[in-house]
């Protein structure tokens, strides 16, 4: 904001330093070829002024334009590592989510065959209840006589 208005200043210079100086060739006591002659070659310093001025604005615009694209790079770069940072973060708490539930579910299955194993322990051995095969250990079977007799088999 304060170069522009440094830049509205200086316009406006220029400006009237261009119509003071009209006005004085205009009612300085010379010829009109001399006249003529002054104001052309003001008016080719006036191009080569601008011409000048307007490389050097380019200059700066350009170096402006240059710093901005490299700046934004930098921005660029940044993203991307925190991105890839991320990235690698999330795949190190995945890793550790498919270890946790490897270990629960070994846990679990150990579980699971110890309680299959102390079933089977101590429903077999006693000779009462039932057998992995399912079927009855101890039961009754009427044969030729009238008292019942007993069977037991073991696993």
């Amino acid at each position: 904001m304060a170069e522009e208005s440094r830049i509205n200043g200086f316009a406006w210079f220029l400006a009237g330093l261009g119509v003071g100086a009209l006005a004085g060739i205009l009612y300085a006591p010379k010829s009109g070829r001399e006249t003529r002659e002054e104001l052309a070659n003001s008016a080719r310093e006036g191009t080569e002024y601008l011409r000048n001025r307007s490389k050097q604005v380019a200059e700066q615009v350009g170096g402006l334009v240059d710093k901005g694209k490299e700046q934004v790079g930098e921005y660029v770069d940044r993203g991307r590592e925190v991105v890839d940072r991320g990235r690698a973060q999330w795949e190190e708490f995945v890793e550790r989510g498919k270890s946790l539930v490897g270990d629960q579910s070994t846990r679990v299955a150990a579980a699971v065959d110890a309680g299959r194993q102390a079933y089977r322990s101590t429903s077999s051995p006693s000779g009462t209840g039932i057998s992995s095969t399912g079927s009855s250990t101890t039961g009754s079977t009427f044969g030729s006589g009238s008292t019942p007799s007993t069977s037991s088999s073991g696993s």
